[in-house]
């Protein structure tokens, strides 16, 4: 992916911003909307495109703070009650997975980015580089009342440069050297650090475990806090700035939801196998 400094910053006439809880906030009511906020207003020196470099990632609650899977375990009044028990749930799955997977994963950063995939409790947060999937995942059905759907977006460039990581999203290889730079670096290693360590954060590209994957343009980020949210987390390190909400007002949902169609963002394509063309039918004639 190109690592251009070009953020985008304008807002188109239509769409309503503000500032809430020092994270920026933009109303959004259509595709188009949308669009034209994460486009660049000018094209990048180097390559001459305009290509935003930010990651997304949606949400079904506008209101719902940034918590990881691993947050959620055990419920979120209060979260993180068994963020202690990440490294029995990613043992356990190692154990148990084995039988299933035919060999893909080659260590434990892949272990752990496989049972992420897989829904398994982990303290990493899912993200795309296409804004148009996190606004898929973010309008997904609900059950109950409509409400207000959100997309996220972050600078991890911006969050690199505070932590002091390089300018490139990490590779698997490069998580070898993330605390101390001994190549050994590990998940239990995390998992064992003391809470008073040296925090930080940062990108992971994944390799294409499986097709869903590559197809998601996925991404996560890996956080040293397992006792607050993400976006709580880096508004405490003064990095508010590096996200921003794009809110989907609930009477807009259905609408959005329909030009994504439109476009061809839809579940046969983000999940390219059988349960994937299912899901879309489903969805589609429901």
């Amino acid at each position: 992916m190109p690592n251009s400094p070009s953020v985008p910053d304008q807002t188109p006439v239509g769409a309503r911003a503000r500032r809430t809880d020092s994270v920026a906030e933009i109303v959004i009511r259509t595709l188009g909307e949308f669009v034209d906020c994460v486009t660049p207003e000018t094209p990048d020196p180097v390559t001459g495109r305009r290509r935003d470099t930010g990651v997304y990632r949606g949400s079904s609650d506008a209101r719902a703070p940034l918590l990881t899977s691993l947050d959620r375990l055990g419920g979120i009044d209060p979260p993180h009650s068994k963020a202690d028990l990440e490294e029995h749930v990613l043992r356990n799955y190692i154990r148990y997975s084995r039988p299933h997977a035919e060999g893909r994963a080659t260590n434990d950063w892949e272990e752990l980015i496989s049972a992420q995939h897989h829904g398994v409790p982990t303290r990493l947060l899912d993200w795309t580089y296409s804004p148009l999937i996190g606004a898929f995942f973010a309008t997904r059905p609900v059950e109950g009342p409509e409400r207000a759907r959100a997309v996220w977006r972050l600078d991890w460039q911006k969050v690199h440069r505070a932590f002091r990581f390089p300018p490139l999203a990490m590779l698997i290889r490069d998580l070898d050297e993330l605390f101390d730079g001994d190549h050994r670096s590990s998940p239990w290693r995390l998992f064992a650090r003391a809470r008073s360590a040296s925090p930080f954060a940062c990108l992971v590209e994944p390799p294409s475990l499986d097709e869903r994957i590559a197809a998601q343009a996925a991404a996560f980020t890996i956080c040293s806090d397992k006792w607050q949210s993400f976006d709580s987390f880096l508004t405490s390190h003064g990095l508010a700035e590096t996200l921003t909400r794009y809110v989907i007002p609930a009477e807009s949902v259905a609408k959005l939801r329909d030009q994504l169609d439109l476009v061809g963002v839809d579940e046969r394509r983000l999940f390219p196998d059988l349960d994937g063309v299912a899901a879309a039918i489903r969805r589609y004639y429901g």
